[in-house]
């Protein structure tokens, strides 16, 4: 059995990396992301996740990319699970298969309102935040490490900033182990964010969750969707470099290093990357020679 992430952050001292997948839709995205799944072992990330579809729509798809991914050699492989629509003892029996299938880290999300809704509705007998999942969760399986979403420039729903950290403090207190943060390119948001987590007495591991952005559209379209800012400096560069083709990339692989080289130099516990079922961007040397100077201790 491979080691929980929260022991992972206990017991490792360099900083982590992990990279998340999503299921894909055919045969042709499942093969891509066999090629770039194979070419991102070379980066021996310490961890990977694997997304969710709402509704059941690629619930067994996760379970299947989670096996493919172990097989692959990869661990710990940790499956996401939300509320979308499904019922309290629907979630009791989703979290008894992916313990039975040898899973012990899950990232336990509330889920984004289906396709064509803008709002979260919890179906009947359903749950209705993040912190009720946690909770089922570690109730029924106390050996669980549980993984939850913290969100720097605060989630869209939320009321305030400081009623965002309040819904994070519940997640935390019903038994999370960790936090990972949704994408930012700009690192004062996540210091900020850092700040106000530890002054609210949430004292887990935050760890950043960082896009290497290969095209000015690709983290236009990122930024609207996850309601993350995109640096004018960043943009102006992109668009410079032609907004896309490999001289724009540079542009955003340079900036990414730039992310990651601050955070750990500050000493965040490690680097979550949203590689998108791509390899390219993770693997550019400026990424891997940024993250190997910190596991060596350079």
């Amino acid at each position: 059995m491979s080691p929980t992430i929260c022991e992972l952050f206990r017991t490792r001292r360099p900083p982590l990396l992990s990279f998340e997948f999503f299921p894909p839709r055919d045969e042709q995205g499942l093969e891509a992301l066999k090629t770039a799944a194979a070419q991102l072992r070379a980066a021996q990330p310490d961890f990977v996740t694997v997304t969710y579809g709402a509704g059941g729509s690629t619930r067994e798809r996760t379970f299947e990319i989670c096996a493919l991914l172990r097989d692959m050699g990869f661990g710990p492989v940790m499956p996401h699970l939300t509320c979308v629509g499904s019922t309290r003892n629907e979630l009791e029996d989703l979290t008894d298969e992916v313990h039975r299938r040898g899973y012990r880290n899950v990232m336990a999300l509330r889920g984004d309102p289906p396709k064509g809704e803008s709002e979260f509705r919890a179906v009947a007998d359903g749950l209705a935040h993040a912190s009720d999942l946690v909770a089922l969760a570690a109730k029924r399986h106390p050996d669980f490490c549980l993984g939850v979403a913290g969100y720097p420039e605060t989630h869209p729903e939320a009321e305030s900033a400081d009623a965002d950290i309040a819904w994070l403090k519940r997640k935390t207190e019903a038994g999370a182990g960790f936090v990972t943060t949704q994408l930012f390119f700009d690192n004062a948001v996540y210091f900020s964010f850092l700040r106000r987590c530890r002054n609210a007495g949430i004292l887990l591991p935050i760890l950043p969750g960082l896009l290497p952005a290969v095209s000015l559209k690709q983290a236009q379209r990122m930024t609207v969707r996850c309601k993350a800012s995109l640096p004018p400096a960043l943009a102006a560069g992109m668009e410079a470099a032609g907004g896309e083709g490999g001289a724009a990339e540079e542009v955003g692989i340079a900036w990414a290093a730039r992310q990651i080289d601050e955070l750990l130099r500050e000493g965040a516990p490690g680097i979550h990357l949203y590689v998108l079922n791509r390899s390219n961007a993770a693997l550019t040397p400026a990424l891997v020679d940024c993250f190997a100077r910190y596991r060596s201790g350079l």
